[in-house]
């Protein structure tokens, strides 16, 4: 059952501006989130298999950096990125309650490694200015 919710390669750097707010992120990153990729993934409501990203990886590499610089640069994210196939998972007990199902949200795969490479980029930025407390642990490496 299927509930739907809406809920440049010259260079080794991508480099976008907004505002004068530069981000920039790595070839690197982005072939990294590639290979992070897991075969067997379901697909979101952009019906984008993981194993194609995973497959045709370096030739992915700068069509997924073009959709990136898009998408920062015009504050324009795809339709399909703001959609989730919300699906029951049976957690136990008897399958006719509906409290013994859990949702889960399947969402785009090309969204998730965006959102891994933007999350990387800020990392970075609040580490380099020293914008996060030093007793913040949560979400932080090491």
């Amino acid at each position: 059952m299927r509930l739907y919710s809406v809920c440049e390669r010259n260079n080794s750097q991508i480099q976008l501006t907004k505002s004068g707010v530069q981000f920039t992120i790595s070839i690197n990153n982005i072939r990294k989130r590639l290979l992070a990729i897991g075969k067997k993934k379901s697909v979101g409501p952009d019906e984008i298999p993981g194993e194609i990203l995973k497959l045709r990886g370096e030739a992915m590499i700068p069509y997924l950096a073009r959709l990136l610089d898009i998408t920062m640069n015009n504050n324009a994210i795809p339709r399909d990125w703001k959609k989730a196939i919300v699906v029951p998972i049976y957690k136990g007990g008897d399958r006719s309650v509906v409290e013994n199902y859990r949702p889960v949200s399947l969402t785009s795969v090309v969204c998730k490694q965006m959102e891994h490479a933007l999350a990387g980029y800020l990392r970075q930025v609040w580490e380099k200015n020293g914008w996060l407390y030093e007793g913040q642990h949560g979400f932080r490496s090491g």
